[in-house]
């Protein structure tokens, strides 16, 4: 990452052995890839989707970059404080009408140089259309387009590089929670072909897994499983339950989980060891993909970290 943003200091994550009386009486091994303190802004799996998008604009004459998302959007939020560290112009087409507050997340966009364009829902339904990207293309001149999570082979493979941040021959499961599926189809072709890649949808109804997988030309030799009952009732919906769960697994481990993602894939796969998915022996990797600021949007005092 030093190459495209040299003046921005990124620490390599940790992998943290996860303690429980559960995971010791079930007799498998739980850890967690510690990908949220990359950087306090670019964390989690967001700076590795963008890596090619990003390099690809640094080598070349189209310095604006144009990405997707909604108003809570860790992709947007990184793509414009990477944009503004290498002087790039940036815009973020978000769905939906513009709302008479901005979300924090929106603020910060516009904090660091972003042009925001707010479109209709079912506007933005057409924004992987040629027609809608011809039509951008049109209207802002010549810019690198990058889709809503990154969503290409050229995110997926910059996905696959975070496989470099850990050994998966010393791990039999690697979990991670899916959204776009982009991170989900990288480390998929970037581990070794024992290992078990296990993604947990964030979203309800996400019935196309197999599509998107297609789309993003997953080796289909590689081993994986999708888990689509751990969405607490759709993208960014989160209960009680979901809740205390984050609070009782920072005061166990010292490590703080978002609602959207990480909490739920977390969520999964203890419930999967308590019904005993995992044979013995197992040692499981959690990807912590970061998007922490999306706790932001929580009542004070609803988390105890």
């Amino acid at each position: 990452m030093k190459d495209i943003l040299p003046d921005i200091i990124f620490k390599t994550p940790s992998v943290t052995e996860l303690k429980s009386k559960l995971y010791k009486d079930k007799r498998i091994g739980v850890s967690m890839l510690r990908l949220d303190e990359i950087h306090p802004v670019i964390s989690g799996n967001k700076i590795f989707k963008l890596y090619y998008f990003l390099d690809e604009a640094g080598n070349s004459s189209h310095k604006k970059i144009i990405t997707f998302g909604g108003v809570f959007s860790n992709h947007l939020a990184a793509t414009a404080f990477a944009c503004r560290g290498m002087n790039l112009k940036s815009m973020g087409i978000v769905r939906g009408e513009k709302p008479a507050i901005l979300s924090h997340t929106l603020q910060f966009c516009l904090d660091h140089g972003m042009e925001l364009q707010f479109i209709s829902r079912g506007d933005y339904k057409r924004a992987n259309e040629k027609e809608f990207l011809d039509g951008l293309k049109k209207q802002h001149g010549e810019c690198i387009l990058i889709p809503e999570g990154g969503f290409s082979i050229k995110g997926k493979e910059g996905a696959a590089l975070i496989t470099q941040t850990f050994d998966s021959s010393s791990f039999t499961h690697v979990c991670m929670a899916v959204g776009t599926a982009t991170t989900f189809a990288g480390i998929i072709d970037g581990s070794r072909d024992e290992c078990e890649i296990i993604g947990f949808s964030v979203l309800k109804n996400m019935h196309d897994i197999h599509k998107r997988l297609l789309a993003l030309e997953v080796n289909p030799s590689k081993k994986y499983s999708f888990m689509a009952d751990y969405h607490f009732g759709g993208y960014a919906k989160k209960t009680n339950e979901l809740i205390s769960f984050m609070n009782g697994f920072y005061l166990q481990n010292n490590i703080p989980l978002d609602f959207v993602y990480t909490a739920k894939m977390m969520f999964g796969v203890n419930d999967l060891v308590q019904k005993n998915y995992f044979p013995p022996g197992s040692n499981i990797l959690c990807v912590h993909t970061g998007g922490l600021q999306g706790n932001q949007s929580l009542p004070e005092g609803t988390l105890v970290f």
